[in-house]
């Protein structure tokens, strides 16, 4: 039995997808697997929900040169000093929300910046502006 062929008049250029679906979904399931390992829970003040804003004391307004030296109020205020500074501030704001503003240099070492972030949160100071 002889069968006719059928002379083809140039190649068929048709693409291959079934390695793309084939990566797709494996792309795919390592996402759904990942997702869960990237989220984290942020925590927010949300106030109280009255529509009022919470009464706030006057705020503690900390410079940081661009030596590193570091000013509260106006005053110089040693590093080693300033989270027992920190600490008295939230004595004296009670149930008011202190503030922290901090007016750092452009040209500051960020180490000292970090260092008053974290002094005033641990003092329970975590209302914090930054000005310029």
């Amino acid at each position: 039995m002889a069968y006719a062929q059928v002379p083809q008049q140039g190649a068929i250029a048709e693409m291959n997808i079934t390695p793309l679906v084939d990566v797709m979904l494996v792309m795919l399931v390592i996402f759904m697997i990942a997702a869960p390992v990237f989220t984290q829970a942020i925590p927010m003040d949300l106030g109280r929900g009255d529509g009022h804003p919470p009464p706030q004391a006057s705020p503690t307004e900390i410079r940081i040169d661009a030596s590193g030296e570091v000013f509260m109020n106006g005053q110089p205020a040693p590093l080693s000093a300033l989270g027992a500074m920190f600490s008295a501030e939230a004595v004296r704001a009670g149930e008011t929300l202190p503030v922290v503003e901090i007016d750092a240099s452009g040209d500051a070492d960020y180490q000292v910046v970090a260092k008053v972030l974290a002094l005033s949160q641990n003092a329970g100071l975590e209302k914090i502006r930054f000005v310029r």
